[in-house]
């Protein structure tokens, strides 16, 4: 339910995050203007909030789906988490990468945490379709 609950907070800051983001895009040179390094990844960062709350909701969803054996496991826990880490991390690295162009390195944060909780989640729903094969 961790990740119910995250992505639905994560969509609403999306929400907010364009609010704000809003307020300044009517103007041509906002941000130093339309296809600026600055205006482009806030655009994205604003974006993340949304694509990444959507992941969490449906790894919240795809639980309830899932038998008892697989949520137990310290997988679920550690692919729950990874989304929640990488969610957290794409949206603050947008904003900070777009402050300053010399730190977008550090985007490997929440690729890896967002790829390792994909690949995790991947092996519980290929295992759970494989258990109820066998059953």
């Amino acid at each position: 339910m961790l990740n119910l609950a995250f992505g639905w907070i994560w969509i609403t800051a999306g929400f907010l995050s364009g609010a704000m983001l809003g307020m300044g895009f009517h103007k041509e040179n906002f941000m130093g203007g339309y296809g600026s390094w600055k205006r482009r990844l806030a655009r994205l960062g604003h974006i993340a909030f949304f694509g990444t709350g959507f992941l969490n909701v449906m790894v919240g969803l795809s639980g309830l789906m899932l038998s008892e054996s697989q949520m137990s496991g310290g997988m679920w826990y550690a692919m729950s988490w990874s989304f929640v880490i990488g969610a957290l991390a794409m949206p603050i690295c947008c904003f900070i990468a777009a402050k300053w162009i010399k730190v977008k390195s550090i985007f490997v944060l929440p690729v890896i945490a967002l790829t390792a909780g994909g690949v995790m989640m991947s092996l519980i729903a290929a295992s759970e379709i494989y258990g109820r094969m066998l059953s």
